[in-house]
């Protein structure tokens, strides 16, 4: 018998893997892959570039090259127009990029930029983050462009410089895990709640080696925002990325883009990441399922984005007691209750413009409790914007709470905005490990929604009573 004719079935990594791909694996060698999109921020690039001059080497595609300011710009309100930075080291950093993008030819957002932002915000709502692409950033939660259908990676600064003198990336071709999530999502239940679910089950490291593709109707349902947040936190099950594959919710999200492609060529564009969903037929590596029927609110209580539970349920008998000594918990007894001290809303997971109107749901006609300082951040000039014409910040600012400039903010304890030792603080962002948020500062990660309720009451409660 003649052998078929017909390719066998492909996973949507391995049809972006095999487009990409410069120079196969060998059992001593890394594949060579190319880099459709780089993202550039002011941490993981200056030694990179010092790299490059060192070598009398140029940007190899300056025009696939965009950078921007996010981890270390201010977010405090401006005074008289300008931004008031207090971190010498910061300010060094954010000006040392300035140079660098003006010397090797970068496009580059700025501090007060209208394109400005968080780098995970600012590359899909400009439309560069698009389905059937590579991407890397010098960011572990370069993940976020999964949620298009695109394969993107973060990577070291050692990686950043090779990227930029080659647009080339080496790597190990990973293995594949569906994680299947069907079902409707019940009432004050997210895409954060989701992922943290996700990671709970998977664990910290069951990711490791692995592609997490998320399929499933409650995955399709989600809005191209909550499909970010989902992919957004894949590195915290130790995944080196995610995806969802792109459908009508991804085009319509992108076809009024700047960066996106136009008229005949969105055409075409829109044929081939038709092309790009899994094959049926294909096979993973490894499988996850979750209903997401049963799902609830979800928040963490230990020392890492793995250690989540029902916002209901009991701290887990088993837990880790170095994380119980951390946090001041105890196992078998709810974090309900808990009191809080600081409320942060906003970072690459949930600093979009659907995060702060769920948030502002819940505190439009409420007042923040006198003890709880609660730090709404926008995640790019262009969110703060549209939340503005909204009236969010009057929502915000009538409930209490601070609304600041974009920028990555709390998430990452950046000029100023830190917790002091031994206060907690129920965030929206992505990290909980000891001292993410400030020296000796406690974190509960969690939903816009339970992070609002948390900012109202004064202590950790089911947002689901508030909505």
């Amino acid at each position: 018998m003649a052998p078929s004719s017909q390719a066998a079935p492909l996973t949507l990594f391995e049809k972006l893997w095999r487009s990409h791909l410069v120079r196969p694996e060998t059992a001593d060698t890394p594949a060579v892959l190319y880099v459709d999109l780089h993202l550039v921020h002011e941490v993981t690039s200056p030694q990179a570039f010092d790299v490059l001059r060192g070598q009398r080497l140029q940007v190899r595609r300056p025009d696939r090259t965009i950078a921007t300011m996010d981890h270390s710009t201010p977010t405090t309100p401006r005074q008289n127009g300008r931004f008031i930075i207090t971190d010498a080291q910061c300010a060094a950093q954010l000006s040392q990029l300035e140079t660098n993008c003006a010397e090797f030819g970068i496009e580059l957002h700025p501090l007060g930029d209208d394109a400005q932002g968080i780098v995970h915000v600012i590359g899909p709502e400009l439309g560069l983050t698009q389905p059937g692409t590579t991407i890397v950033c010098g960011d572990s939660h370069t993940a976020t462009h999964g949620a298009f259908g695109a394969l993107a990676f973060g990577v070291g600064t050692t990686e950043v410089g090779h990227v930029l003198a080659t647009q080339c990336l080496l790597q190990r071709r990973a293995k594949t895990l569906e994680v299947r999530v069907d079902g409707r999502l019940g009432s004050g239940v997210t895409p954060k709640d989701v992922i943290l679910a996700v990671i709970a089950k998977l664990g910290v490291g069951g990711g490791a080696g692995h592609i997490l593709e998320y399929t499933g109707t409650a995955i399709c349902s989600l809005s191209m925002e909550g499909r970010m947040t989902v992919c957004n936190m894949s590195i915290e099950a130790g995944a080196r990325a995610g995806l969802i594959a792109p459908d009508d919710t991804t085009f319509n999200y992108l076809a009024s883009r700047p960066r996106a492609p136009k008229r005949q060529a969105w055409d075409r564009a829109v044929s081939a990441w038709r092309r790009l969903p899994t094959d049926d037929g294909a096979t993973y590596d490894s499988a996850l399922a979750v209903d997401g029927t049963a799902l609830e609110p979800m928040i963490t209580w230990g020392t890492n984005p793995g250690m989540a539970i029902p916002i209901r349920a009991p701290v887990p008998g088993t837990a880790d007691p170095a994380a119980l000594r951390y946090m001041q918990l105890e196992a078998g007894k709810p974090v309900l209750g808990r009191a809080v001290d600081v409320v942060f809303i906003g970072s690459c997971t949930n600093g979009r413009l659907s995060d702060l109107q769920a948030a502002a749901a819940v505190l439009r006609g409420r007042r923040v409790a006198t003890s709880v300082r609660t730090l709404v951040v926008p995640g790019s000039q262009a969110v703060k914007r549209a939340a503005e014409a909204e009236g969010l910040d009057r929502v915000f600012r009538e409930a209490g709470a601070e609304w600041r400039e974009p920028g990555c903010s709390m998430c990452i304890a950046m000029n100023g905005d830190t917790l002091r030792p031994g206060q907690y603080a129920v965030s929206t962002s992505n990290r909980n490990f000891e001292g993410r948020q400030g020296p000796g500062g406690r974190t509960f990660l969690a939903s816009p929604f339970t992070a609002a309720a948390a900012a109202v009451r004064g202590f950790i409660v089911d947002p689901r009573e508030m909505l």
